[in-house]
């Protein structure tokens, strides 16, 4: 009886220790995920279980950053998974990354994973970037309008060959401003151009001139080449703006005209003005006569023989007045009819 307790006992012990083994590995596969533990030791990138679970209680997906380490390991890219977890934690993109890394390395070009995660933290496309270093994208510009000093308008677009330059990504200004750069360069090997005719014959002299300008400078690109796509020829700027001058002028000179008239009318109104204000002192001064001569008879200065005398040679010039005045008369009216 007693060896068969002491049986039952064993076997509950052996029982217990069974459960509480299971519920330890229960446990273990419920916090640590197994497959992608299994997938990291297989694939020879070997990542400590405890890790993983510290990783999931970071709240870090780590089925995307395992994967993304796996291939780097078989890539031969050098990094760690703390690498991969700072990234992750910080915000940024783990798999595009490791693709830039990975193409970056297949390419052999010199790309740290630091840049790499500064990049990408910038919030530029790394990837792409990569990429564009590897094979040089055709940035076309849009019509751009230059005049050359004999007036014509010449309408011209050019291929801009560039390749990213990933030192110069952070901070580096973009496609526009190489857009812009370009085209202030055509505008100024136009415009310094004689004529029109030299450019249409030479267009490889806008882009020899523009591509020694050093454009790139402060860029994410290098300018690899400048290729003019197409010229047109536009408008006669300089007949146009002949045609605006001389209109301004003539307008001007029409106004100085109005001016000089308007002054001539007033100095004439005023000269009008004078020679009635000087009519009225003259009938003053008339009136004064008749008191001069009574005053002079008073006074016993003239006598009435001299009055007379004086009477006669007013009428005899009254007279020759009017003779003058009508022979004048008369000639105007035969040159009129005339």
């Amino acid at each position: 009886m007693l060896s068969m307790l002491n049986a039952n006992t064993a076997l509950y012990v052996w029982l217990g220790i069974l459960g509480f083994f299971v519920i330890i590995i229960a446990i273990f596969v419920g916090i640590v995920p197994i497959s992608v533990w299994i997938r990291a030791m297989v694939s020879g990138a070997h990542i400590s279980a405890i890790r993983l679970v510290g990783m999931k209680l970071r709240h870090i997906e780590v089925g995307m950053v395992v994967d993304s380490y796996i291939n780097a390991k078989k890539a031969g890219v050098e990094l760690t998974i703390d690498d991969l977890e700072t990234h992750y934690m910080a915000g940024g993109n783990v798999e595009r990354v490791v693709d830039a890394l990975i193409t970056a390395h297949g390419a052999k070009i010199a790309l740290s994973v630091e840049t790499a995660k500064a990049i990408d933290l910038a919030n530029r496309d790394i990837l792409a970037a990569v990429k564009q270093s590897v094979n040089p994208v055709v940035i076309t510009t849009p019509e751009i309008s230059a005049v050359a000093k004999d007036g014509i308008e010449l309408r011209v677009k050019a291929r801009v060959t560039v390749q990213s330059n990933i030192n110069k990504l952070i901070g580096g200004a973009g496609e526009d401003t190489i857009i812009a750069r370009v085209g202030e360069g055509i505008v100024t090997t136009v415009g310094s151009a004689e004529s029109h005719e030299d450019v249409l014959e030479n267009p490889d002299l806008i882009s020899k001139t523009v591509l020694n300008k050093g454009l790139d400078s402060g860029t994410a690109f290098t300018i690899l080449s400048i290729d003019i796509a197409d010229i047109d020829v536009g408008r006669n700027i300089g007949a146009k703006l002949q045609a605006e001058r001389a209109e301004a002028d003539m307008q001007i000179a029409q106004a100085k005209a109005e001016e000089r008239r308007a002054m001539a009318i007033a100095a004439e109104q005023e000269m009008r003005a004078k020679t009635q204000e000087m009519r009225a002192n003259l009938l003053n001064a008339e009136s004064e006569v008749p008191k001069a001569i009574s005053v002079a008879f008073s006074n016993g200065h003239i006598g009435v023989l001299d009055y007379y005398k004086m009477q006669n040679i007013l009428a005899d010039t009254n007279m020759r007045n009017s003779l003058s005045g009508g022979e004048r008369t008369t000639k105007k009216n035969k040159t009129n009819k005339d």
